[in-house]
């Protein structure tokens, strides 16, 4: 049958319209300019004219903005690569600590943020000060390892992830559900760059494999310019491809999210299990003790994960009942915790690492607690799914001061 024909004869029958262009899409475009110049009053054919043409202006407009980000992007790439570089440099030769690595990329990333989502200019006065303070501040204290600096370094990459949250936000900083955008890009990049990383050690492997074939060596060359170089650009290009609504992450996220939070339950289970057969102490054994706060952490960082990748229907499913079971298990694993730190504070007393291992567990203590809460809630129908996702959101703000704190005050009381 002529399209055309087909075409006009089934202008009242939107179904027949919709079966053709699913199984002829091309020759449907061909044919229905004719029709619809023979039928221009037809509303039918109006809309159908709207959803086929439509996307030509729409790509027009889509390709330039492409080619503008995908143009800063690259300079901003290749800048933080030759940062990166040149900061590694001085952390080899100890003029500075290694922590100043993480100033080879993440203000170019932040950068990129507020040139993909323009923001007022206090957040982008606000961000600057807080980069350049704390870039300042780190090099400022003595290169010795002392546990006060020591903890510094650790919490600064926490304080300057909040930082990145307020420069992915801009000026929807305070919206919960941007706030939830911000962790979903973190899973989604970490998804991402993982992905590519593992591609450019292939590649690395093969380069350097290559060389050695022709009697040339040149792995440290390689190792301390290229793939210094190529990781901090590569982090920038992935920002970069999941702003830019990349399909591979953002596809496969809430599947990793629904495959390891079971796995990690059942891990968590036969650790537990493995702990109490073996009748090992987090009061006694500091070593323990670290282990014990590690699997807190990673069952924090799992469960937010999930919760992020969750739909927004209203029913209960079979993963929420596994991250509620979690977070139990997390509540009781940081119970212990807490208990064991007090115990070493009131028996070996007070240090820098005994406080900001305490603050940490109380905040994760107060923030599962919030969550579960927050799931009782949701399991008695007073609440929807967005309760759950608002508990996530909204408390992240308290890591960046407490990071802030431990950063910026234990140096100089310790």
């Amino acid at each position: 049958m002529n399209n055309i024909n087909f075409i006009t004869e089934n202008m009242d029958n939107p179904r027949e319209l919709e079966r053709l262009f699913r199984t002829e899409p091309e020759a449907f475009k061909k044919s229905f300019s004719s029709a619809w110049e023979q039928n221009p009053d037809s509303q039918v054919l109006a809309v159908w004219q709207e959803r086929l043409h439509f996307k030509v202006t729409e790509n027009a407009d889509k390709t330039t903005f492409l080619r503008r980000n995908f143009f800063f992007m690259g300079i901003l790439a290749v800048l933080a690569g030759i940062t990166t570089r040149l900061l590694f440099y001085f952390t080899e030769q100890e003029v500075i600590a290694p922590i100043n690595l993480v100033f080879g990329v993440l203000p170019f990333i932040a950068i990129y943020f507020v040139f993909h989502n323009p923001s007022k200019r206090n957040v982008v006065y606000a961000l600057a000060s807080l980069f350049l303070i704390s870039g300042i501040y780190m090099n400022v204290l003595p290169l010795e390892d002392k546990d006060s600096t020591i903890m510094a370094y650790l919490h600064l990459p926490i304080f300057l992830w909040v930082v990145m949250g307020l420069a992915f936000t801009g000026n929807e900083h305070a919206k919960g559900s941007a706030r939830l955008a911000y962790l979903k890009f973190n899973g989604e990049f970490g998804i991402l760059y993982a992905c590519m990383a593992i591609s450019g050690m292939a590649l690395t492997a093969i380069s350097m494999q290559l060389f050695k074939f022709v009697g040339t060596d040149f792995t440290e060359f390689y190792m301390s310019n290229v793939v210094v170089f190529g990781a901090a650009a590569l982090a920038v290009v992935a920002a970069y491809l999941v702003t830019m609504d990349i399909k591979l992450a953002k596809n496969i996220a809430p599947y990793i999210a629904r495959i390891f939070s079971p796995l990690v339950l059942a891990t968590l289970l036969a650790y537990l299990i493995a702990v109490i057969a073996i009748g090992k102490s987090p009061f006694l054994d500091r070593d323990f003790l670290l282990v014990f706060n590690g699997v807190l952490l990673c069952v924090l960082a799992v469960t937010i994960f999930s919760i992020t990748e969750r739909g927004t229907d209203e029913k209960m499913n079979v993963f929420d009942y596994i991250n509620f079971t979690l977070i139990a298990f997390a509540l009781l694993i940081d119970a212990v915790a807490l208990s064991a730190i007090v115990f070493r504070l009131s028996s070996y007393g007070i240090t820098p690492n005994r406080i900001a291992v305490l603050g940490v567990n109380l905040l994760i203590f107060a923030h599962l607690l919030w969550i579960i809460l927050a799931y009782v809630r949701f399991q008695g129908d007073k609440t929807g799914p967005l309760a759950i996702q608002d508990a996530v959101t909204k408390y992240l703000p308290v890591y960046g001061l407490w990071a802030a704190f431990v950063t910026f005050s234990f140096p100089l009381i310790f």
